[in-house]
C-alpha cells in the first residue's frame, strides 16, 4: 500500500483532513464549546473516492458525497494533559479521527486514524472482503501557532492506495483561548502568492513562432502482486485536453510521477499520479477469446489555470493482443478517451497479464508498425508488375515479328 501527499501548489499542510479524494464536495463544520465559550473551531471542504474489489474479481470505485448522516461523536476540546481531537463518522462506512497536541506557543497534529468499513453494503455493494480497513498514515510535523486561525483555501491532495483525498477551504483553530475564535490568520504556504519582477531587457522582439511540444520521456512502470511482477508498461505519455480555448498539452515526466496498481484474474489496473495529476488509470481486461485489451481510462487532473478536469471511459478497445504476449507500438499512437481528451503514446509496450520472471513476452506489433512492413511489399509488388508488363510486351513483339517473316 503506497502513501503520498501531494499539494497542488507546493509543500504545506498535510494532515488536517485525510478523507480520501473524488467528485462532489461539501462543507463540514465543528464548533466545540466549554464554560468559556468556543474551545475548538474547524470548517473545511472535501471530496473522496474509494476503490475496492468486488465478488466478481473486478475493481469498483465508490463515491461518497454529501451524506446526511455525518456525526462528530467523540470530538473534544481536551486540556493540557488530554489532546484535542476531531472525530467524524459517515454512518457506518467511514470513521476518521485527528488528534492535536499543544506544546509551548504552538500545537501540532499528533496522530490520525482513518478507516472504512466494506461491511456497509449500501456504500460498498458487492465487496469481496468484509470488514474495517485502516488506511496507513505518514505524518509530517506541521506546527500551528496558538491564538491563530489556520486558513488554507488552496486545493491540497492526499494520496493513499486505494483511496485518494482532496480538501480545501480549511479554517481551523484548536485550543481556542478565552472562548473566542481569533481574527488573526496563519495562512498556508499555498495561499501566499509568489511575486516575481522580471528584469527589463532591451532586445529586438522576434516574430511569433509556433514551438512544437517536445516528445515526452519514456517511463517504465510495473505492478507487483506479492513478490512477483504482474503488470509491465513502458511508454511516453502526452495528455491532450481540447475543452479550453487554447488546447492544453501535458507531457508526463516519469521522474516525478508515482505509480501503483492492482492485478486480478480478469482485470488489471495501472495508476499514475503526480503534483498535477490526481490519478490517471489504465484499466485492462481479458476477452473471452484469450486476449487482453485496454478497456478503460480514468483521469482527474488540474489544468494550468487551476481548474479541475475529470474524464472516465470504460468502453474502450485499444492495445489488443493475445494473453501470454505483450503489445508493442513504437510509433506515436492516439487513444481517444472522449471528445475533449486524448492520450498520445510513444514507444509503447505493455503486458498486463501472465508476466513471467518480470520480463516482457513476445510482442504483437500494432497496426501502425505493421504498416512499415507493407511498404517494401508494395514496392516489390509494383516492380514485379512492371517486369511482367515488360516481358509481355517483349513476347508480343517477338510473336508479331516472326509472323511477319513467314508471310514474306
Amino acid at each position: 500500500m503506497r502513501f503520498r501527499f501531494t499539494p497542488v501548489s507546493g509543500a504545506g499542510l498535510v494532515l488536517f483532513c485525510l478523507l480520501l479524494g473524488a467528485v462532489q464536495s461539501y462543507a463540514l463544520q465543528l464548533n466545540l464549546t466549554d464554560s468559556k465559550g468556543t474551545c475548538l473551531f474547524a470548517k473545511w471542504e472535501m471530496n473522496f473516492t474509494i476503490s475496492y474489489e468486488t465478488t466478481n474479481r473486478t475493481l469498483k470505485t465508490v463515491t461518497i458525497s454529501e451524506p446526511s448522516n455525518v456525526t462528530y461523536n467523540g470530538s473534544s476540546c481536551g486540556n493540557d494533559r488530554n489532546s484535542t481531537k476531531i472525530v467524524v463518522q459517515f454512518g457506518s462506512a467511514i470513521s476518521w479521527e485527528v488528534n492535536f497536541t499543544k506544546e509551548a506557543s504552538y500545537y501540532f497534529i499528533d496522530s490520525i486514524l482513518l478507516s472504512y468499513n466494506t461491511s456497509d453494503s449500501t456504500t460498498f455493494p458487492g465487496a469481496a472482503d468484509k470488514g474495517s480497513v485502516p488506511v496507513n498514515n505518514s505524518l509530517q510535523t506541521v506546527k500551528f501557532p496558538l491564538n491563530n486561525i489556520y486558513r488554507c483555501n488552496s486545493l491540497l491532495i492526499f494520496n493513499t492506495d486505494p483511496v485518494v483525498q482532496r480538501y480545501w477551504h480549511i479554517h481551523l483553530q484548536a485550543f481556542v483561548e478565552n472562548g473566542t475564535v481569533s481574527k488573526k490568520e496563519h495562512v498556508c504556504d499555498e495561499d501566499i502568492p509568489v511575486t516575481t519582477v522580471a528584469p527589463i531587457i532591451h532586445t529586438t522582439v522576434p516574430s511569433p513562432t509556433t514551438t512544437p511540444t517536445p516528445t515526452p520521456k519514456v517511463g517504465n512502470y510495473n505492478v507487483t502482486n506479492g513478490n512477483a511482477t504482474c503488470l509491465l508498461a513502458t511508454m511516453g505519455l502526452q495528455l491532450n485536453i481540447t475543452e479550453e480555448k487554447v488546447p492544453f498539452i501535458f507531457n508526463i515526466n516519469p521522474a516525478t510521477t508515482d505509480f501503483t496498481g492492482k492485478c486480478l484474474p480478469q482485470t488489471a489496473q495501472l495508476r499514475l499520479n503526480n503534483s498535477q495529476i490526481k490519478y490517471l488509470d489504465f484499466i485492462f481486461a481479458v476477452k473471452s477469446e484469450n486476449r487482453f485489451y485496454l478497456k478503460g481510462v480514468n483521469v482527474s487532473m488540474y489544468l494550468a489555470n487551476g481548474s479541475a478536469f475529470s474524464v472516465s471511459n470504460n468502453n474502450l478497445s485499444f492495445w489488443d493482443a493475445p494473453l501470454g504476449s505483450s503489445y508493442m507500438c513504437n510509433k506515436e499512437q492516439v487513444v481517444s478517451v472522449s471528445r475533449t481528451f486524448q492520450i498520445n503514446t510513444f514507444n509503447l509496450k505493455v503486458q498486463p497479464f501472465n508476466v513471467t520472471e518480470g520480463k516482457y513476452s513476445t510482442a504483437q506489433d500494432c497496426s501502425a508498425d505493421e504498416d512499415n512492413f507493407l511498404v517494401p511489399i508494395a514496392v516489390g509488388a509494383a516492380l514485379a508488375g512492371v517486369l511482367t508488363l515488360v516481358l509481355l510486351a517483349y513476347f508480343i513483339g517477338l510473336k508479331r515479328h516472326h509472323t511477319g517473316y513467314e508471310q514474306f
